[in-house]
């Protein structure tokens, strides 16, 4: 049972690590599941807009809502998180070499989220791959444990973390 994150600096780096890397793996024929991130930006006055892409085939379903011009609270569609939760748990099998999570969050910090589908991968075998922010670091640290490894930020370190478990 192994667990990876990844941590970058960048506003929205990881992001495109993560879905660039997911499709390397899709082309090798490799089965993954999860979801990857892709923000939109908007506008300087705007927040960007932030959808998911179910892997391996879709589909994209925008998890950010829009609050209005000044709002700071949290643009989070949590409906929207766990239908995508719900539509990676059904595509879940023991085929899955993979899971990608594009980010541990607020959500699954909490409780919610991909929490509990990244426990039932890691108690069938699968390995999972995580985004992950400082912000949520602790909460991350408290679930994984010592089964988490972190992995550089770049696509050779995260198939070298992949290859060492027997996946790709």
């Amino acid at each position: 049972m192994k667990i990876g994150y990844v941590m970058s600096e960048g506003r929205g780096d990881v992001d495109l690590l993560m879905a660039r890397f997911a499709g390397a793996l899709m082309a090798r024929g490799v089965a993954v599941a999860g979801v990857v991130q892709t923000n939109t930006e908007c506008g300087e006055d705007r927040p960007c807009d932030m959808d998911v892409r179910v892997l391996p085939d879709g589909p994209v379903l925008r998890i950010s809502q829009d609050l209005g011009p000044g709002s700071r609270g949290c643009r989070l569609d949590a409906d929207a998180l766990e239908q995508a939760v719900g539509l990676v748990a059904a595509r879940l099998s023991g085929d899955t070499r993979l899971l990608i999570v594009n980010k541990f969050g607020k959500q699954e910090s909490e409780g919610g989220g991909f929490r509990n589908l990244i426990g039932t991968a890691l108690a069938e075998g699968i390995p999972v791959l995580v985004g992950l922010n400082g912000l949520n670091r602790a909460a991350f640290a408290a679930f994984a444990g010592d089964m988490a490894d972190p992995v550089a930020p770049d696509p050779e370190a995260l198939m070298a973390w992949l290859s060492q478990l027997a996946v790709a």
